[in-house]
């Protein structure tokens, strides 16, 4: 199985590859205010890629620290729950009929 799945990431990397050098001719991209950018077409996109993953991280990053403090005080509630002796107590007596 781990083979098809390292045949698989070798797949994609060479498609991807094959498709970055297609992609070498020269694009410009013009932004607001009269400013511009040209840039062979695979560094753009590459660009707005990586723009889209730090955008994506940061948007993420207020539920990961809820989680992690949420995670911090169950594992403190566990470690107090564990310290408290455990008190037997008797089975209860079967109904009488």
């Amino acid at each position: 199985m781990k083979f098809f799945v390292w045949l698989i990431r070798i797949l994609v990397f060479i498609v991807l590859l094959v498709l970055a050098l297609a992609n070498t001719q020269t694009a410009t991209l013009n932004f607001l205010a009269g400013y511009s950018w040209s840039a062979p077409l695979i560094l753009i996109g590459l660009a707005f890629f990586v723009v889209g993953l730090l955008a994506g991280l940061l948007s993420s990053l207020p539920t990961v620290f809820r989680l992690r403090m949420e995670n911090a005080r169950l594992k403190r509630e566990l470690r107090t729950v564990r310290d408290v002796p455990v008190v037997p107590q008797d089975p209860p007596m079967p109904p009488l009929i």
